[in-house]
């Protein structure tokens, strides 16, 4: 079964058979449940959502059902075409939208597609209003508008061009001094929307960029999650131009990773923390990333006098704590940026424009920045369970365990200890948990992962 209903949308493998993979009925009933969602929200007369797409071959067609299916409920509809999801969360709020839906499935393969769902401020749902239009979709009472009651289909195809304008005007954006660096990039857009928006905002800092894969048509060159197995292209390219970096995007263009002068890669996890000292040496403020990520970001956090806290894995709960805390700059270990100054979502753009502005200020290469920062290294690994076993009792007997070490259990088990971290938590969708520990040397945090594995197996008798 290849179709995931969840809070934050509705996610699946094109074609198939009804309720058991993404087809042309299951995408309509999500975004009637959604559009049925918006109205409830406020009785007005005129409603609006923003719909854009990334470039797989399935966006066309799935957009098409959502933007019409959008009308027939008497919503209108800003038809951004081919976009990025931070471009989304910025037009509905410029165009002072009701919501707005993104049609991608972020870093899965091409076969997959998903709606990702947006609220009045540009923000993905929380739980109770995931848990509302789940509820709405399985009820089947959505009424539709008669025929003079229709909405209406607006192109504007300016938004990533606008979405740039915006990233361009933030004070710390440091465009005359990146224009002088006269630096060369080259760009991995995965053949899909970064193709587009990367390159472009690129021109605008004065940077030349080498585009690799930068044609929007869906057909990823190779695994679109932008990890170093995946990258050995972007590698060799930026050694054969002589290139100061290359940048990697995933094709909704919200995870961002760079590549050093010398075809190495900086870390995803280390994209958020090098775009967080940066803002921090400008502006002294909190900072919020979730459990799993590097400790990294605490540390340059705290080498500023300011205070990190973690927050539960998902974006819609770094935000909520970052709204909390006040914090001026968080995101996900996963090369996921946010820049509240913009907007509250994880922004590749944001990403560029910030990691640059520090890069020229520094006047030093990608790889000596990279030196620069605490070195940490991520061991992430999972156990299949079968589905009968109590999961929420084995995390309990792991905490219990570890009881006289720094323990949080806002999702999962986290364990912290003097020099590494071991984080468990389960899935929301099979009987697996997720281990995922952190060291000072690789080998330190494989033999950690190791050793929980082997406690949760002596727990459960496998």
């Amino acid at each position: 079964m290849t179709l995931i209903k969840s809070i934050s949308g509705i996610r699946g493998t094109i074609g198939g058979r009804v309720e058991d993979n993404l087809t042309p009925i299951d995408i309509v009933k999500f975004a009637s449940a959604y559009g049925t969602w918006i109205k409830q929200q406020r009785n007005k007369e005129d409603y609006r959502v923003v719909v854009g797409r990334d470039a797989r071959i399935s966006g066309m067609m799935a957009q098409n059902l959502v933007m019409n299916t959008l009308v027939g409920l008497g919503i209108h509809v800003v038809d951004l075409g081919l976009s990025t999801t931070p471009t989304v969360e910025v037009a509905v709020t410029l165009e002072h939208a009701d919501g707005g839906i993104i049609l991608t499935a972020s870093h899965n393969p091409k076969q997959w597609n998903a709606l990702k769902l947006l609220n009045s401020k540009g923000e993905f749902l929380n739980a109770s209003e995931g848990e509302n239009i789940l509820t709405i979709a399985e009820s089947n009472t959505m009424e539709f508008a008669s025929v003079d009651q229709l909405g209406k289909i607006t192109k504007n195809q300016a938004y990533i061009d606008i979405h740039i304008d915006e990233v361009l005007a933030l004070p710390l954006v440091n465009q005359k001094a990146i224009k002088e660096a006269n630096l060369k990039v080259v760009v991995d857009g995965v053949n899909s929307t970064g193709g587009i928006a990367i390159p472009l905002l690129l021109e605008r800092l004065g940077v030349h960029a080498v585009k690799l894969y930068c044609e929007p048509n869906g057909h990823f060159p190779h695994n679109p999650e932008p990890l170093k197995e995946h990258l050995t292209d972007l590698s060799k390219a930026v050694v054969k131009e002589h290139a100061d970096l290359g940048i990697v995007v995933d094709p909704d263009v919200d995870r961002l990773a760079f590549i050093d002068e010398k075809g190495e890669m900086f870390g995803e996890e280390y994209t958020l923390v090098a775009c967080a000292d940066y803002v921090l040496s400008n502006t002294k403020g909190n900072t919020v990333s979730n459990m799993s990520s590097t400790r990294a970001l605490r540390d340059v956090t705290e080498k500023y006098g300011c205070s990190y806290e973690a927050s539960a894995v998902g974006e819609v709960n770094v935000v909520e704590l970052m709204k909390k805390n006040n914090a001026i700059i968080g995101g996900e270990g996963n090369g996921g940026v946010i820049y509240p100054e913009l907007h509250y979502g994880r922004d590749a753009l944001v990403g560029v424009a910030l990691f640059l502005s520090l890069l020229v200020e520094k006047n030093i290469s990608v790889s000596q920045l990279r030196k620069s920062y605490p070195s940490y290294f991520t061991s992430k690994n999972k156990i299949e369970l079968t589905p009968s076993l109590d999961v929420d009792a084995v995390l309990k007997a792991m905490e219990n365990k570890y009881s006289d070490e720094d323990i949080s259990t806002i999702d999962g088990v986290k364990i912290d200890f003097a020099e590494s971290w071991a984080h468990l938590r389960k899935s929301n969708t099979e009987p697996i948990i997720r281990i995922y520990t952190e060291a000072k040397s690789q080998e330190e945090a494989d033999i950690l992962a190791n050793k929980i594995i082997g406690q949760i197996k002596d727990i459960v008798k496998i």
